[in-house]
């Protein structure tokens, strides 16, 4: 449960660790994310989420959804706590092939000023942008660093999701075969046995054809990050997530303010048969907003994090009653 609201879920898949580290029950906890699954704890519960850069970080001993995408890392109250946790947990591991050796630079004392964060304007003005992530971009401004804006070709980014349904099934291959329907909660369009059972389905020329596109995304990535050190980003904004989980770019998600909502939050295609709770009055909950970095460079994030944290001055705030 979500501890600033406990009639909803602390969002998927690492419900446990958000859940946790927002109700004071642990100091820190680990997560692991595929496409969002750090990143939306983090903004469900309040609590700062960094995802480290692909590789920088074994997975040895973690269950692995999907090979090509997964990351372990972080989940805290403070910016500072994430990069010393990740300070320790960082470097390569015999058990995971794709852990590799790479150097961490941070320093909690480092100047932000002048530091050019990209934003994607069209962005900030639609759901599932808020006023405080609008806010946020002025707190940008307001610590010395220069807001750039930027832009991303058209593209249809969620056909990457090809790759990690494939890599899903075949992980869970037998989930896929034996139908695991006595393992579904509830029958809806977008629960995973069905997911993996319907990847049976694609063609390899598909497959390989998603693989372009995550070469050419990667490239996109790169002519952008050549332009601007940063990115600021609505922390759920589905192409960014897709797209930064498929190039392996690291990502800070922390809290910036308070929103209100009138209905309970899920991650899933609704259950007919169960409706989300509404309140009335609407209850007031956190949100955070997202930085996305350049591949190993964790540390950027970090300084940059620790500024804005000081500037939005909400990240001490607790769930009632936690």
């Amino acid at each position: 449960m979500n501890p600033w609201l406990l009639e909803e879920g602390s969002s998927g898949s690492s419900a446990g660790p958000g859940a946790a580290t927002a109700a004071g029950l642990v100091a820190f906890a680990i997560g692991s994310e595929t496409g969002g699954s750090i990143v939306s704890p983090s903004m469900r519960c309040g609590i700062t989420g960094l995802r480290p850069t692909f590789g920088r970080v074994a997975r040895t001993g973690a269950m692995t959804l999907c090979w090509s995408l997964d990351k372990l890392g972080p989940m805290a109250r403070y910016v500072e706590d994430t990069m010393l946790v990740l300070n320790t947990i960082t470097g390569p591991d015999p058990g995971d092939v794709s852990s590799i050796p790479s150097k961490f630079d941070f320093d909690a004392n480092a100047s932000v000023q002048g530091l050019r964060v990209g934003y994607f304007p069209a962005w900030m003005k639609e759901p599932p942008a808020t006023d405080v992530d609008r806010a946020a971009l002025e707190a940008v401004r307001k610590v010395g660093m220069i807001p750039v804006e930027v832009s991303l070709p058209d593209w249809p980014y969620d056909s990457l999701d090809l790759i990690l349904f494939a890599e899903g099934a075949a992980a869970f291959e037998e989930l896929t075969l034996a139908g695991g329907l006595d393992q579904l909660k509830m029958q809806v369009p977008d629960a995973w046995p069905n997911t993996f059972r319907q990847s049976r389905f694609l063609s390899a020329v598909d497959l390989i054809q998603a693989d372009r596109l995550r070469r050419k995304v990667a490239v996109e990535m790169a002519r952008i990050f050549s332009q601007v050190d940063l990115l600021l980003v609505p922390s759920l904004r589905d192409e960014m997530l897709t797209i930064t989980n498929f190039t392996g770019q690291p990502s800070l998600t922390l809290r910036a303010g308070f929103v209100e909502v009138s209905e309970a939050r899920s991650d899933w295609a609704p259950d007919p048969a169960h409706p989300l709770p509404k309140f009335s009055p609407p209850r007031r909950v956190p949100h955070g907003v997202t930085l996305i970095g350049r591949l190993f460079e964790e540390g950027t994030l970090g300084e940059a994090g620790m500024a804005l944290e000081k500037t939005f001055a909400v990240a001490s705030e607790h769930p009632p009653g936690f």
